[in-house]
């Protein structure tokens, strides 16, 4: 285990696996992408999901090919940033005593975004040792590991207490699990009223069956994209009820246009991600719901 539990935890030694999440935590556990580590390390604010919003395309004129290579690092980074601090910004008001769960939890860059923005107390969660360890050395070298901690735990059964926190999120993390055992995991670890967000990429059902693009995105991360209505529903089986759906869809092209030109961030993925986009089979979405 990273850290110690908090009091009214249960005690689990080690995550809960199946053969599947064992790839997964494998597969995290290995990750070095640039695209990952370069942008995180302008700030140390290390983000494992996508930008938003509109981009500043005059860093690909920079003549200076050194020069070049940091201004695209840096303007990927803010689009990036950029989409933490939307999904910060949705998980209501909040008080330096209030608790945050953030599942999924990457590298942390989220975790950090929302205590920075309220003040608050968080926890992550990851499957990948690596990831945790990363974490809370990050949290560390900030001085914040008091408010803000990261543990090596399955995020469908934590063990952390129930009902202790204010909000909680999955930030492009939720298509590695089952929905329905993810959004109990959340109703029982938030209290009444509390609010869940999340950000992430789903196929378009009104299309059919997963596209081919999908499919593709799928084998490249090794996780499986559910569909949008599957969210709803099993949001209403597990006591989420929404209260903001935001189709991010547009604002994300400008980030993908722009990474297809990094020459030195490029993973292979991008025309994929911007065909998926624009041919409306694949949409970014946001969802924040409360907890009844």
């Amino acid at each position: 285990m990273t850290t110690a539990p908090h009091a009214g935890a249960r005690n689990i030694p080690v995550p809960t696996q199946s053969t599947y999440q064992t790839r997964v935590a494998d597969y995290w556990n290995a990750e070095e992408n640039p695209v990952n580590l370069e942008l995180g390390k302008l700030d140390d604010l290390y983000h494992h999901h996508y930008g938003i919003g509109e981009a500043d395309r005059s860093v690909l004129e920079e003549p200076d090919p050194v020069r070049r290579r940091e201004r695209i690092t840096a303007e990927l980074h803010r689009l990036e940033h950029a989409q933490a601090e939307l999904l910060a910004a949705r998980l209501g008001p909040l008080r330096p005593e209030d608790r945050v769960f953030d599942a999924g939890c990457g590298r942390g860059g989220g975790s950090v975004v929302a205590h920075l923005h309220h003040g608050c107390h968080a926890d992550g969660v990851t499957i990948s040792e690596k990831q945790a360890e990363f974490a809370n050395a990050q949290a560390r070298k900030r001085g914040i590991d008091d408010r803000v901690r990261y543990h090596h735990r399955n995020m469908l059964d934590t063990g952390l207490p129930s009902g202790a926190y204010a909000a909680s999120w999955n930030n492009e993390s939720t298509m590695y699990v089952e929905l329905d055992l993810l959004f109990a995991e959340h109703a029982r670890l938030l209290r009444r009223g509390g609010r869940y967000v999340v950000i992430t990429g789903c196929y378009n059902d009104t299309y059919g069956q997963a596209s081919r693009e999908v499919s593709l995105i799928n084998a490249h991360y090794i996780c499986d994209i559910h569909p949008r209505s599957a969210y709803f529903r099993a949001m209403a089986r597990n006591r989420l009820v929404p209260v903001h759906v935001e189709d991010l869809t547009e604002s994300a092209l400008p980030y993908w246009e722009l990474r297809k030109e990094a020459e030195h961030l490029v993973t292979g993925i991008e025309d994929t991600f911007l065909t998926a986009y624009r041919n409306g089979s694949f949409q970014y979405l946001l969802i924040a719901a409360d907890r009844v």
